[in-house]
This record gives structure tokens, sequence and C-alpha cells, in this order.
């Protein structure tokens, strides 16, 4: 009995040594600087190079008026601690407008519409889309005469009127030429729209 109390006293009191676990690996590699082999690339147009957006630096970004491939909308992101702005972390299509406003160009055009007339199904009031469809609202002639009347127009059926004050909008589309190549994307809905009693007597009475 005295010698099992030892051996368990004994048992306790040592010290074992842990396996060592197995180190974290990653097949990740981390880019501090950029390659001048890789990332940097030449500008046919100026001839000079650029690299790829680098953390912290702004001065390097490409201007709006340069931008070609998707690759020249990537951020530079901030520099490490600090807070990113909107020109250090947008993308895409938030970036193209931000480099446009600072060259003082309307990207998408968000002017207000011409207000000063009433649009006619002769001399409609132009509205531009870079889409099939696109959503106006009228308020009037003057502007803000009545409350808001959304209307869409569309590929398909470009002109409407507003029901309030009978002004016509009209869309022209300004956006990519179709792919011949491509499916369902023909600037059409694709579907049969509800008729309407201006179906049965007369088109234009739908305006």
């Amino acid at each position: 009995m005295v010698l099992r109390r030892s051996i368990l006293t004994l048992s306790r009191r040592a010290v074992f040594t842990p396996v060592p676990r197995r180190t974290f690996t990653t097949s990740f590699i981390r880019r501090d600087a950029p390659n001048p082999d890789k990332d940097i690339k030449k500008d046919p147009k100026e001839g000079h190079s650029r690299l790829d957006p680098i953390p912290g630096q702004t001065e390097d970004m490409i201007p709006f008026d340069h931008v070609e491939t998707e690759k020249d909308l990537l951020p530079p992101g901030a520099a490490p601690g600090t807070i990113p702005t909107d020109l250090e972390q947008a993308t895409g299509l938030e970036r193209f407008e931000i480099l446009g406003k600072m060259q003082g160009i309307d990207v998408f055009d968000m002017k207000p519409l011409d207000a000063s007339r009433v649009g006619t199904l002769n001399d409609p009031i132009v509205v531009k889309s870079f889409g099939d469809e696109q959503y106006c609202g009228c308020t009037g002639c003057p502007a803000d005469s009545h409350g808001v009347k959304w209307l869409t127009t569309s590929r398909d059926r470009p002109i409407e009127r507003c029901p309030e004050c009978g002004s016509v909008y009209k869309m022209e589309y300004v956006g990519p030429p179709d792919d011949p190549h491509g499916h369902h994307d023909d600037g059409h809905h694709n579907y049969e729209e509800p008729k309407t009693f201006a179906d049965y007597v007369r088109p234009e009475y739908r305006y």
C-alpha cells in the first residue's frame, strides 16, 4: 500500500514535456513591395510605367482619363493603422465616378431633367440611359408643381407620359452595342406586357 502511494505521488510531481505542435504553414505569399518584373506595366499613351496600388500612396493613382481596364480601378488602400477614405478604398464604378468628379466630369449625368417646358410627343424630354430600362421622376413644369410621379421607360417602350401634367419623356439608349452572340441580352424584356385598352383601339392612345 505504501509503495503504491509513493508511486502515485511521484507520478503527480513528474513534469511531462508535451509533444511539440506542428507549426502553422500556409501557401499564401505576402507581397510587401511590388515586383518590378511583374507589377510594372507600360502605358502606351504616356510612355511611363505604372505600379499596382500600394497602401497609403494616393499620388501615384491612375487618373480618370487613363482608365482602360477593370484593374485600373483597384484602390491603393489605406496606410497601416489609418482609416481608409473613399478615394483609398472605393472600387469599380464607384471609383470611376470619384475619379471623374476629381476632374469635374459627371460620369453618370446626375443633373436634373429639363423642367423648363412640358415635353410633347413631337418634342419629348430626352432621358439618356446606359441600361435597358430607366426610371425618371416628373415634378411638373415648373419644377415641384406636383408630387413626384415615377415613370418607367425602356428600349421596348421608350416613350412615357406623366399622368399628372402630361409631360412626355423619351429614353435614349447610350449604352454598349448589343452582342450578336449574347443570349437574353437583346435589350428587350423577353416577356409580353399586359394589354391595355389602347392595344385594342389605337396604340397612340397609350400616351
